[in-house]
Parts: C-alpha cells; structure tokens; sequence
C-alpha cells in the first residue's frame, strides 16, 4: 500500500478532488477515483469518497493506493464460520472485535469488506459500520445495486438493530427510551457528546441483569444510527460500558479486566435488497463478552 500527502496550492484552487489526486499525485484518474470508492481518500483528516469535491488552497489530501494492483501484505484472513448468510446481492458476517469495519487514515489494510472479500473471492462492499471494537451481525452488499439499497435503508433508519452492552452501572432509569440528539464533542476528539444542535438520536433500552459490583447487562435498540450512539447514550445515563474509557468506561471491573469496549451487535433486521423480504441475522456472544458478563452479572440473564 502506497499513501501520497498532498497539499493544495493556490493554483490548485477549484480543482476536482480526483483530479486534484491524478496531477499532483502522478497517478490516473482511474486510479484516484478508484481510491476514493475504496474510502482510501482524507481531506484535512477526514474521509471523502466525493470525487467532485472541489478542493482549496491550504487542504491536506492523503491518499492510499493499492500499488501495483497488490496490498503490501495479505490480511489475516476471516474464518470461514464467520459468515452467517450469503447470497449474491448480500453477505451477512460475525465480526470479530478489533477489525476495522472500513481502512482509516493510520491503518490502511485488514479491513472487513477486504477480509470478507478475501473469503468469498469477489467484492464486499460496506453499507453501515461497526466500531472497531464492536463484535457482532454486519451486512456487506456484493453488488452496486444492493449497496445502494442498503445504504439507504440504514440512512432512513429501516433496519432493526438489537445490542448487548456490559454496563459499569446499571442505566436509571433501568428502563426506557434516550431521544438525545448528539454531536461531534468539542473537547474531546474523537467523542460524540449530548448537544441541542446535534443529530437526532434515539436509543430504546432495557436492563436485563446487575451484578453485586453494580453493573449490568443492557439491551440496547438504535432507533438511528449515529457514530457512538450506544456508547455516549449510556453514557449520559450513568452507565458507561465496560472497556470504554473514551465514555468514562473502566478497564476493570472489581477483580474483572476488560478486555475491550463490551459491545456486541446480536441481532440484525433488514428487508433484503432485491426482494424486499425481511430477514433476521444474528451473532453469538463471543467468548470475551461472555466470560466478563458471567464473572460481573452472572448468567442467567433473560434473553433478549
């Protein structure tokens, strides 16, 4: 993998991102837009796949390129048991916590469309994204035509989505509904915080266990999909998850390490992209999530 860190002159001003890519960065048009469909293009740190995006005087492009039609390195490849469901318009996968759902400014390669790609020998292309962190049901379109119906029935909020969190705390309420619009946290990079001006976001929740140390097992249903929803949503009601110092999380838990941030997509509802049938994926608990939900409510948790 190659990457070009581009800055954008005066005389660059107006020009077309893909454009922009192919001159200063000595590559073909072809090759620049490619990069922007894989989501390997940043403008001033942050990801763009607009190839008509005009560009302006004082921008940092960087840009990753697959050289010679080759990555660097192959990927660790994903297990087969991995898939719960394929067919040819999509492809449902378990993934597994700390895969990036798509190629970041630092890290470039190992990402699950390429994982999931690497394994059924043709393209998998990303319609919603879990956090790094996150273990559990994903959906993948193999085909433009599926990505772009999929993508829009996330952008609507069609599908129903059904979560396990390991909470710190128990929420208080322990049961209910969080209708709080967040925002990008000025202080705090990276973060999403509570903000009036933010992004409408609604999250249903209920406790399912609590443990002698004071935390619990939550459910958690997105009713809309913002970066970190979950996460700073429990957050704000005193219970943030376990393993997640970003939103006042702890590492560990009375004599219990966390091993990562305790979130996992169990359940998946989606109407399929060429029949419109409803379909339901769902992920097993993996092995960390359980253990450390066993040793902090025990497990004989109601189903969710």
């Amino acid at each position: 993998m190659r990457r070009l860190s581009l800055a954008v002159a005066k005389a660059d001003a107006g020009e077309r991102l893909d454009r922009f890519i192919a001159s200063r960065g000595g590559v073909s048009r072809g090759l620049a837009r490619r990069a922007l469909d894989a989501g390997g293009v940043f403008l001033d740190g942050r990801r763009c796949k607009v190839a008509g995006r005009l560009v302006r005087p004082g921008q940092e492009v960087v840009v990753n390129l697959e050289e010679g039609g080759r990555a660097a390195a192959p990927p660790s490849p994903l297990d087969r048991s991995r898939i719960v469901y394929a067919d040819e318009h999509l492809v449902a996968v378990d993934k597994p916590a700390g895969v990036a759902a798509q190629a970041t400014l630092t890290s470039d390669r190992g990402a699950l469309p390429d994982l999931v790609g690497a394994l059924l020998g043709a393209e998998a292309m990303l319609v919603h994204r879990l956090d790094r962190e996150t273990s559990g049901v994903t959906v993948l379109a193999r085909t433009r035509q599926a990505a772009a119906a999929l993508a829009e029935a996330f952008r609507t909020g069609a599908p129903e989505k059904t979560y396990l969190a390991l909470c710190a705390r128990a929420p208080e309420p322990g049961e209910g509904r969080i209708d709080a619009p967040l925002a990008r946290d000025p202080r705090h990079p990276g973060r999403r915080c509570i903000a009036p001006s933010g992004e409408a976001a609604a999250t249903r929740y209920r406790t399912l266990a609590r443990g002698p140390s004071g935390a619990a097992l939550v459910e958690a249903r997105p009713e809309t999909g913002r970066t970190h929803q979950i996460r700073a949503h429990l957050a704000h009601l005193g219970a943030p998850l376990a393993g997640d110092p970003r939103y006042g999380g702890p590492r560990r838990v009375g004599e219990v390490a966390i091993p990562r941030v305790m979130l996992h997509a169990l359940r998946l509802e989606i109407a399929h992209p060429a029949t419109g049938v409803r379909m339901a994926f769902e992920a097993p608990l993996p092995e960390d999530f359980r253990a450390a939900a066993a040793a902090l409510v025990g497990s004989g948790w109601p189903s969710p």
